[in-house]
């Protein structure tokens, strides 16, 4: 048995007792309470399980930001940063690097060559570490956050939902989303690990939570 049976195989048992009237639009959805697999610390978790995936996550007050986000590029030796249209001006620190705005679009080189992009994001999610972004405001186009060595991403505590089916209940489904769980990484050959082959080998999470 091909790996393509054992899958209809699998299927086919799995419906063995569903009778033929029914179909998926007959079966009511059910309206029980989820299970909730947070816990009272979703702020908690989602800084664990992001840093788990070699993300480096700070918690600050809104007041710091700025200054967490300037350590972030600090500490990467940063020259250049891109910040892109909708981005909240306070929260872009003074510093050593050149401020690069994609008005208008900046090219692929130009974007190669940035060493840093910074975004707010539309929602988090504590369960499994991850920010997605839906390009809005102050996230900017997809291709910002692919190129540059670093994403700096800005949280705020109450974007954080506790697991992903929440998260998805936030989301617009017709905008472009990208989920985020740790710097780009790859294990594909012999299974050594290797970051930035696919994005940002750097991934800093500012979250912000009240002081």
């Amino acid at each position: 048995m091909n790996g393509r049976e054992t899958v209809l195989d699998a299927i086919r048992g799995a419906l063995s007792g569903v009778p033929g009237s029914e179909s998926p639009d007959a079966t009511p959805l059910s309206h029980g309470r989820r299970v909730d697999h947070a816990g009272p610390d979703v702020v908690g978790m989602f800084a664990d399980r992001a840093a788990e995936y070699r993300a480096t996550v700070v918690r600050v007050p809104p007041a710091d930001v700025a200054e967490a986000v300037g350590r972030a590029l600090a500490r990467t030796g940063a020259r250049s940063l891109v910040v892109p249209p909708g981005f909240p001006e306070g929260l872009v620190p003074e510093g050593p690097w050149s401020r690069l705005a994609d008005v208008p679009p900046l090219s692929i080189g130009q974007l190669d060559e940035a060493d840093a992009v910074i975004t707010t994001v539309a929602t988090a999610i504590a369960v499994t570490g991850t920010v997605t972004l839906d390009h809005g405001p102050g996230q900017g186009r997809r291709v910002l956050t692919l190129l540059p060595d670093q994403h700096i991403c800005v949280v705020r505590a109450d974007q954080i939902a506790p697991d992903v089916p929440e998260a998805l209940r936030l989301l617009d489904p017709y905008r472009p989303l990208t989920l985020v769980s740790g710097p780009s990484a790859t294990s594909d050959i012999e299974l050594d690990r290797v970051e930035g082959v696919h994005g940002p080998r750097t991934l800093d999470i500012v979250v912000v939570v009240d002081a």
